[in-house]
């Protein structure tokens, strides 16, 4: 009987406050656990050495390729991928575990995702039941995307796990405030490259059918007020993305989404 042998791989950038208890949750299911860092300067580093020696700094590149780099530094032929701002929920880590007895006839297994988002766990708004694949073998599966949410290409049949992943999206307003000037750049970019413009009814008319899909259409409205809340940042993610495609088009440069 062959065991199904996991490496975990994580990516990170001044993550000390949420590394640990990431890392900590994936300790049962994984043979060695990859570690890629973007030049941290807090204590990332300190807390990634209480787990693992195998860590990589490296320059920013994006987000697939700094995950396509982490997936060549594995020893073991099955791939745990996991955000630092992630944990398994113990039944996930249980059900994992169980597989691990011998080598899956599948080559990849997705599994639920679910946000805490001010205190509460959400249940609609277009975030749950937000299914990831990432559990996969090494050689069927690929990250693809140049700048904003990479996408997993797989090769073979992918089986669905029940457990789920748990998602600590941020750390305040503050911080998503902050996540959404990034993400809208990368967007920005990813429209940019694709040489499609703004026009006046992507700054009127989109921003709003966003908030509506998010709090009508998905149901948001039964999450409360943080339902209310994430609805609003939806719909204003998409008239930063689009007002930056029109900068962008204005300037005739990309807008560097991570300064020095």
């Amino acid at each position: 009987m062959n065991l199904m042998e996991i490496t975990v791989v994580v990516i990170t950038y001044n993550e000390e406050d949420r590394l640990d208890a990431a890392l900590q949750s994936v300790q049962d299911v994984a043979s060695e656990i990859v570690v890629i860092d973007r030049h941290s300067t807090d204590n990332t580093l300190d807390v990634a050495k209480k787990f693992t020696d195998r860590i990589f700094s490296r320059e920013w590149t994006n987000y697939a390729d700094q995950k396509n780099f982490g997936n060549s530094q594995a020893n073991f032929p099955w791939i745990l991928s996991l955000d630092a701002d992630e944990r398994l929920s113990p039944e996930l880590r249980d059900e994992i575990f169980r597989l691990r007895s011998e080598e899956p006839k599948v080559s990849a297994f997705s599994m639920p995702r679910q946000a805490s988002y001010l205190g509460k766990w959400i249940r609609h708004s277009g975030w749950y039941p937000d299914r990831k694949i990432r559990l996969f073998r090494k050689d069927k599966a690929r990250w693809e995307g140049e700048y904003v949410h990479e996408s997993l290409v797989v090769e073979g049949e992918v089986k669905k796990l029940t457990g789920v992943l748990h998602h600590f999206t941020y750390r305040d307003m503050s911080d998503q405030v902050k996540r959404l000037n990034l993400y809208s750049s990368l967007g920005a970019q990813s429209l940019y490259a694709r040489q499609k413009k703004c026009r006046w009814y992507h700054l009127v008319f989109m921003p709003f059918f966003a908030f509506l899909r998010s709090f009508v259409w998905k149901v948001g409205v039964l999450d409360g007020s943080a339902g209310f809340i994430i609805a609003i940042f939806q719909g204003y993610g998409v008239f930063l993305k689009y007002a930056k495609l029109r900068e962008i088009w204005k300037k005739g440069e990309r807008i560097e989404p991570f300064p020095n």
